[in-house]
């Protein structure tokens, strides 16, 4: 029996979801870019526009996640960023919330907080996923933040401090990842739902940030939060006999955070291929018009050599992302950590790309007059967030070798 080969030729809804998403980022994101990256504040009123059309919305997360493809989320994806950056994460930043609950909830606990996380036109929510926090970035075996379950009100009782979360604080729902077992570790951590204007949820410091600065970026601090015990995500019956087999030797080798984090490195991927090829069409179209020495610059074979290894690297991140994605949907297991590889070779291409599109443009290229220097900014995150690229090295490295790397 052959095995379904998924096709490079888009089909007409795929074409007119990308044209729909460019149109969008062209006509209300890119306008905006250069003030919201000043401003450094959510951009509310785009995230309205965003809602208006539907971009925002539940209805539209849960049509891509449907995509027999798997590639409705990469094409909205890199088009959106190639509008901005900062303004995309602040459209999309609720969708890591979302498949938090997604991975770990029930169908019920989807269907009662996925919504509130988005709202409605004229009346807007944001989701937030808290894990990372000041001594547990890479390493979420060391997290602190512990989850206390009292019998008596069937209430969990948070404590501790997380820190990067987008929308932290600003948010309405938050998932937070805590230690309900600190035996176990990774194992003995679980997920659960903060429900909007719970007592004891506060926002922290918030980050001014080297680029993406238009997306919210802070502290989420955790002190005695009570939460009904539905709101732990899979249930505490789920929870109960995943810590036993933990504890026993076997099963439940995965974890809360990581469980997320899988089924959106494909979609990271493609976002930091949008600021790659935003980058590469500018430093393009200014390598056709800028003249030295009486010749466009892209006449010299320095500048068309260093374009051509763009636009090759770019195509190379596309695919591994669409492979990824393909299979992630196809229900694949990544058995060489191919969502890893697309996070990583797509990061690191967008930091490369960006690059040598300021380098390209000169001394124009390092001015605020040109949009390359904003996202040679933007594109630096793509290797540190939703794991780093040593990360996806060693997730990738233990993979193929099936030896424990440390």
């Amino acid at each position: 029996m052959s095995e379904t080969i998924p096709s490079f030729d888009l089909g007409p809804d795929h074409l007119e979801l990308r044209d729909w998403v460019r149109q969008f980022a062209a006509d209300v994101v890119r306008p905006a870019a250069a003030e919201w990256d000043e401003r450094e504040e959510f951009p509310w009123p785009i995230v309205e526009e965003a809602a208006k059309i539907g971009l925002y919305s539940m209805d539209f997360v849960a049509t891509q996640a449907f995509d027999e493809t798997g590639l409705g989320f990469p094409i909205t994806m890199e088009e959106l960023f190639w509008g901005d950056a900062g303004i995309g994460l602040s459209i999309v930043g609720t969708s890591l919330a979302a498949a938090g609950v997604r991975a770990n909830g029930t169908d019920e606990q989807v269907g009662e907080w996925v919504p509130q996380m988005y709202g409605s036109p004229g009346d807007l929510k944001l989701g937030a996923f808290c894990s990372s926090e000041p001594d547990a970035g890479s390493d979420v075996g060391a997290m602190r933040t512990r989850a206390r379950y009292d019998e008596a009100t069937d209430e969990w009782v948070l404590n501790g401090t997380k820190t990067w979360a987008t929308n932290g604080g600003i948010a309405d729902v938050h998932v937070v990842t805590a230690v309900v077992d600190p035996d176990l570790r990774t194992r003995g951590q679980a997920s659960f739902v903060v429900p909007p204007g719970t007592k004891g949820l506060s926002q922290g410091q918030k980050f001014h940030k080297h680029g993406i600065r238009a997306s919210h970026t802070a502290e989420v601090v955790l002190d005695n939060v009570r939460i009904p015990g539905r709101c732990l995500l899979g249930g505490k019956e789920k929870l109960d006999a995943r810590l036993a087999r933990a504890r026993e030797g076997g099963g439940a080798r995965g974890n809360a955070s990581m469980a997320t984090f899988e089924r959106t490195r494909p979609a990271v991927g493609a976002q930091a291929i949008g600021i790659a090829r935003a980058a590469y069409e500018v430093a393009l179209d200014y390598a056709k018009t800028r003249e030295q020495f009486g010749k466009p610059i892209i006449e010299n074979q320095a500048i068309a050599f260093k374009l051509a290894d763009m636009a090759t690297s770019i195509e190379a991140s596309r695919l591994l992302v669409w492979r990824a994605a393909w299979m992630a949907r196809q229900g694949k297991q990544f058995q060489n950590a191919e969502g890893s590889m697309s996070k990583l070779f797509a990061g690191e291409t967008a930091v490369k790309v960006t690059t040598d599109a300021m380098q390209i443009l000169g001394g124009n290229g390092f001015t605020r007059e040109y949009p390359v220097e904003r996202m040679a900014r933007d594109a630096k995150i793509y290797t540190i967030f939703e794991g780093t690229s040593e990360i996806q090295r060693l997730v990738i490295a233990r993979s193929v070798s099936g030896a424990p790397i440390r």
